[in-house]
């Protein structure tokens, strides 16, 4: 007999405004569901992110039904849980674990949330050449996405130059050689130039770090923008990039789907992806732009 009532939560540091709470219980309303989100903030607790196997073994032990994982836990959880699905155990991250049975399996709804943003936000965008700016934990994850979706070849760019060729390395060794590689920053003139489309996976932009993450006059028509942050949901680059011409895909899809697939792993309901983007849609335009704003929690 199905369950109408569920307990669930989010371990992470920082995690206050998170907007998964909203998010999942005016869903589970609208399903007839009752369905109670706890934050479990290791800041507020005064513990290091190490415990998050002591955090997931309360938990389960408690009778919660699932926890989403947010930074910097995602991958610290992963020898702490007795199963993950073969998403997350290619990515080497999780922001889903589900109890089931005293059972923990973890999953990864990062990468098919920015699947699912992507395909809905930019249906017929062009995929031989891709750039991505960021190979941190949002990094990873939409990166499998964009090569998932069919990109034939991604380019890495990110500060540290060690982050950006192991990340490369990561994706060839998962979706074959040649698939992806690495690059400076220096070198992003260049590469912008000959890309189809860009994918700009760092914190710049946010509202704690305001700004472009390349000079705008490497924007141009014919090139698209898909954005990760999402608190704003307008940041400089997609103002800056609709301005000159470019298809653009803000980080709202990514936080909305990765929200309604980590619902239907919880409850093993359908959730409405498209009502819950307009929640979230919502809730960004009547709350401060602080808190987690990167890769969906």
């Amino acid at each position: 007999m199905a369950k109408d009532a569920y307990l669930v939560g989010l371990i992470g540091s920082g995690i206050g405004p998170s907007l998964s709470p909203a998010l999942h219980q005016r869903e589970a309303d609208r399903l007839g569901l009752r369905l109670l989100y706890r934050l479990i903030d290791i800041d507020t607790l005064g513990v290091r992110p190490e415990a998050v196997g002591d955090l997931v073994r309360s938990a389960r032990d408690l009778g919660f039904d699932g926890l989403n994982i947010t930074h910097p836990c995602k991958q610290l959880v992963l020898e702490h849980l007795d199963a993950l699905d073969p998403q997350a155990e290619a990515l080497g991250a999780v922001n889903t674990v589900v109890f089931d049975g005293g059972r923990a399996t973890g999953h990864n709804t990062d990468v098919t949330g920015f699947a699912a943003s992507f395909a809905r936000g930019l249906p017929d965008a062009p995929l031989e050449r891709v750039v991505q700016l960021g190979a941190g934990g949002a990094g990873a994850a939409v990166a499998h996405a964009t090569l998932t979706l069919g990109a034939e070849h991604v380019t890495v760019v990110d500060a540290v130059p060690e982050r950006a060729a192991a990340l490369a390395g990561s994706l060839c060794r998962h979706f074959g050689a040649g698939r992806a590689g690495a690059a400076a920053p220096d070198a992003l003139p260049g590469l912008l130039a000959a890309a189809d489309g860009v994918v700009h996976a760092t914190p710049t932009g946010m509202a704690a770090h305001p700004g472009m993450p390349f000079p705008a006059e490497l924007l141009r028509p014919g090139l698209w923008v898909a954005e990760v942050v999402y608190r704003p949901l307008e940041t400089e680059l997609l103002r800056t990039a609709r301005a000159a011409g470019c298809a653009t895909l803000d980080g709202g899809g990514m936080a909305a789907f990765q929200a309604a697939d980590a619902f239907r792993l919880f409850t093993g309901r359908e959730p409405d992806g498209a009502r819950m983007l307009a929640d979230l849609r919502a809730l960004t335009e009547r709350e401060p732009a602080d808190g987690p704003a990167l890769a969906g929690h």
